[in-house]
């Protein structure tokens, strides 16, 4: 078993996110692991299933194994480490934003990393947007930003450009 059994027909995407998980745990400057993703796709692609399986990926200790405490707790959205942003209004504002960036900026409280899944990344007001720029610029130690849209243009092209994009694709009936 492992988190990304349910990412179906996204092969080319787990092996880029098992590249950037096995980065991580080597420590070693890298290309393939980054603080910032950027997950699209059209409705129903998976885009914030992926996130949240990198996310639990990167904090368990065993490369995301599904079944361990870890992985269960990011997966419900209860881990110490993992923050997922879901938002049930119109937008996303410039407060929310600053009490997250106030939350993120403690380190990690149990693994390596703290991860940030935001599932609605095109839903930032302006201010908002340019509130976690600066995050993004100027990231934490152990901080990974994982945002999620339907498309690269429903991102400011000033967030976009700092992150590591990946597309999903809508799987097959």
């Amino acid at each position: 078993m492992s988190v990304y059994d349910q990412l179906v027909g996204q092969s080319h995407l787990i092996k880029i996110l098992e590249a950037a998980v096995a980065a991580a745990r080597s420590g070693e400057e890298s290309q393939e692991m980054t603080h910032a993703w950027l997950f699209t796709g059209p409705p129903g692609s998976g885009r914030s299933s992926a996130a949240v399986a990198f996310a639990s990926a990167l904090i368990c200790s065993d490369n995301g194994c599904g079944s361990c405490l870890d992985c269960r707790a990011a997966k419900a959205g209860t881990h110490a480490d993992v923050e997922i942003i879901r938002t049930e209004g119109l937008s996303i504002k410039i407060e929310e934003i600053r009490e997250l960036l106030s939350r993120v900026a403690w380190a990690p409280a149990m693994g390596g990393w703290r991860v940030v899944v935001m599932e609605d990344a095109d839903r930032l007001t302006e201010s908002a947007a340019n509130a976690l720029l600066k995050a993004i610029e100027e990231p934490g130690n152990r901080t990974v930003w994982l945002l999620c849209a339907p498309t690269l243009h429903d991102v400011l092209p000033t967030i976009r450009s700092r992150c590591r994009h990946l597309q999903l694709v809508t799987p097959s009936a």
